[in-house]
């Protein structure tokens, strides 16, 4: 049984908890995730791992309530339990000092695209982030992001906040201005990432995402989190989640996805690391 030992809303249907796992605590990396269960009657889910605390022996998860599973999850307590947490799962982001890196973090994005921007930071990179939502009210981890980036842009759809327009938006603009990128990083709904990658490609401008479609073993033994990357298929779960964005069958992703959209509507939920936290 792992613990919620601090819980809170983030936005309108994001939660955020803190839990105690020693264990996956003690070995997790940016970039990584687990799966987790509620009870023995539920559905496993992906979360990607949004801090930690090695010391306390804590890991944070933050969702959005989107389908059944991550509803109930968010009626939990502090001092209720998970039944299964199974981590750290995952490649681990590759970090190291390359200059000027670029880390966007689209909607529920923002939560997996902290640690890793923080990592960068501590490595000795220039870290500018470019963070977006529909609304103010929707933005989440504002103040911790600031805290880890050189620069922080924050734009909003309605532009209730920061720069109305999209997380691509500013980041055309220092391409325009002649910003010497060195790597970029992106994390949220597949368009947004599909979009950077766009911008980036004819720069040539090494680009990253973590890819989310649907997941259910997280061991690369279903197949059920298979992409196209590089015209060869891969598993989200073992090979990723992080690919060179410039490779990634955008395509093929968002077909696969649209598959499953009935489904997530049923009480069943959702099983897919993009629609249950992303």
């Amino acid at each position: 049984m792992y613990k919620i030992i601090q819980k809170s809303e983030l936005s309108p249907g994001v939660k955020l908890y803190v839990i105690d796992a020693p264990l996956i605590a003690r070995k997790c990396l940016p970039g990584q995730f687990v799966i987790l269960r509620i009870d023995e009657d539920g559905e496993r889910i992906p979360l990607t791992i949004a801090d930690f605390d090695r010391a306390l022996g804590s890991i944070t998860l933050i969702f959005q309530e989107v389908g059944h599973t991550t509803r109930q999850m968010g009626q939990l307590a502090e001092g209720d339990s998970l039944l299964d947490l199974a981590g750290p799962l995952g490649k681990a982001s590759h970090i190291e000092k390359f200059g000027t890196v670029v880390c966007i973090g689209g909607g529920i994005g923002v939560a997996p695209v902290y640690p890793i921007a923080r990592a960068y930071k501590q490595a000795g990179n220039k870290v500018i982030s470019i963070i977006g939502a529909r609304n103010a009210d929707l933005l989440i981890l504002e103040k911790e992001m600031a805290a880890v980036s050189d620069t922080l842009y924050i734009t909003t759809d309605d532009g209730s906040k920061g720069c109305k327009g999209l997380v691509i938006d500013p980041l055309q603009q220092m391409i325009a201005a002649g910003e010497k990128i060195d790597v970029v990083m992106a994390i949220g709904p597949v368009i947004m990432m599909r979009s950077v990658a766009e911008v980036t490609r004819p720069h040539g401008i090494h680009t990253i995402v973590s890819l989310n479609p649907i997941m259910v073993d997280g061991t690369g033994m279903c197949g059920g989190c298979r992409v196209n990357v590089a015209e060869k298929n891969k598993f989200a779960c073992v090979d990723g989640p992080e690919f060179n964005a410039h490779e990634v069958d955008f395509a093929s992703l968002m077909t696969r996805q649209r598959m499953y959209q009935d489904y997530e509507k049923l009480e069943k939920g959702c099983g897919g690391r993009g629609s249950c936290h992303r």
